[in-house]
């Protein structure tokens, strides 16, 4: 079960690949080698790109050597949860569990509870993770961005 859209999977996936070319060579790279890289379809990964441009997560340079990259500052800073925020939305992280508009302490879900901590961990886990972290590990050969068989 995913816990974030598949938009929202392969915007994380095709920032932390563009993160982790932008790092090594300092290159920019193109839409074709990062949907071939994370294993999502160019057009969709077209769209989630052009989502994180957007939100000024990844910049993107046109032209005969254009393409995406992130700036040596965007590696620094640029954190999960502002990716999760700018394809998702931010419901996820400070909404109800069961999607009530009105959920609170006053007037709890069900799951009000249970959830809250949950949730506050996810925050912490995607407010203090950035691309370039990501990038690192990835580039260093402790994470993966597409499954091999």
């Amino acid at each position: 079960m995913a816990m974030f859209s598949k938009a929202c999977e392969y915007g994380i996936r095709a920032a932390i690949y563009v993160g982790q070319q932008s790092a090594g060579a300092g290159g920019r790279v193109g839409l074709k080698d990062i949907a071939t890289a994370i294993g999502s379809p160019e057009a969709f990964t077209a769209k989630v790109l052009q989502q994180l441009v957007r939100a000024q997560l990844v910049t993107s340079v046109k032209g005969p050597s254009g393409g995406f990259e992130l700036t040596p500052e965007q590696l620094r800073t640029v954190t999960l949860r502002q990716v999760v925020v700018a394809i998702d939305g931010g419901a996820m992280l400070h909404g109800c569990a069961l999607g009530l508009p009105q959920c609170s302490a006053r007037q709890p879900c069900p799951m009000h509870y249970q959830f809250l901590p949950i949730r506050d961990q996810l925050n912490e886990l995607l407010s203090t993770h950035t691309i370039g972290e990501l990038a690192d590990k990835v580039h260093d050969g402790l994470g993966f961005l597409k499954q091999y068989s």
